[in-house]
C-alpha cells in the first residue's frame, strides 16, 4: 500500500513498477486540481473530466516507458491541457467550434466563506476576486498556475506554450494591474494572495 506522504517522484517510480496503490494515491492527490483546471479551459465539463481520466489512463498504460518528470504536477496539467486542445481542435474541424487558444480561462478565484472570519477580510477577498477575474484570460491562467498550482515560470511557459519571459511578463502585468487598482494596504494584498490563492 502506498503512502500518500511520499514525494511525487517516488510515487511515479512505484507506478513504473506496477504499484496500483501508488497510482491510486497519485490519482486521488491530483484529480480535483486537474478537473478544476480542465473546467477552466472549456465550457464542456464532461470533456474536461474525460481528458483528466485519459491522462491518468495513459500514465498507467505506458507507465514502464515513461521517464520521471521534473514536476509531476506540471506534467499532469500539461497532459490535460494538450488533450483538451486536441479534442477542441478536432471538434472545431468537424463542428466549427473554437480551439483552446480562443477560449476564456474561467477559473473563479473564490475562497470558502467559512475560511474567512471577519467582514473586512471577506470584503478584501471579494475585491481581490473581482480584480483577478477582470484580468485578461492569459494573465488569469498564468496567475492560477503560479499561485494555485505552484508551478515555476519555466513550467508555466511550457504549459502555456510560450517562452519563460512571456510567462514572466504575463505574471508581472497581472500583479501590476492588481496593485494599481487595489484599495487597501499592500501587505494585506500580499497576505491574501498567499493565503487564499
Amino acid at each position: 500500500m502506498s503512502d500518500s506522504t511520499l514525494p511525487d517522484s517516488q510515487l511515479w517510480c512505484l507506478i513504473k513498477g506496477d504499484d496500483q496503490a501508488a497510482y491510486t494515491t497519485l490519482f486521488r492527490k491530483y484529480y480535483p486540481a486537474l478537473l478544476g483546471y480542465g473546467k477552466s479551459l472549456t465550457d464542456h465539463h464532461g470533456l474536461a473530466g474525460d481528458c483528466v481520466q485519459e491522462t491518468f489512463m495513459e500514465i498507467w498504460l505506458y507507465r514502464r516507458n515513461l521517464a520521471v518528470p521534473d514536476s509531476v504536477r506540471a506534467y499532469l496539467l500539461a497532459g490535460v491541457r494538450r488533450r483538451i486542445a486536441r479534442r477542441l481542435e478536432r471538434d472545431r474541424i468537424f463542428r466549427h467550434s473554437r480551439d483552446i487558444g480562443e477560449g476564456e480561462f474561467s477559473f473563479q478565484f473564490t475562497p470558502l466563506d467559512e475560511m474567512i472570519s471577519d467582514e473586512e477580510t471577506r470584503r478584501q477577498v471579494q475585491q481581490l476576486n473581482t480584480l483577478l477575474n477582470q484580468l485578461p484570460a492569459r494573465q488569469r491562467e498564468a496567475l492560477y498556475l503560479r499561485y494555485h498550482q505552484q508551478l515555476d515560470i519555466d513550467e508555466i511557459g511550457r504549459l502555456m506554450q510560450i517562452n519563460p519571459q512571456s510567462a514572466s511578463n504575463l505574471l508581472h502585468r497581472g500583479i501590476k494591474h492588481i496593485r494599481e487598482v487595489w484599495v487597501g494596504e499592500m501587505h494585506t494584498l500580499a497576505l491574501l494572495l498567499c493565503v487564499y490563492f
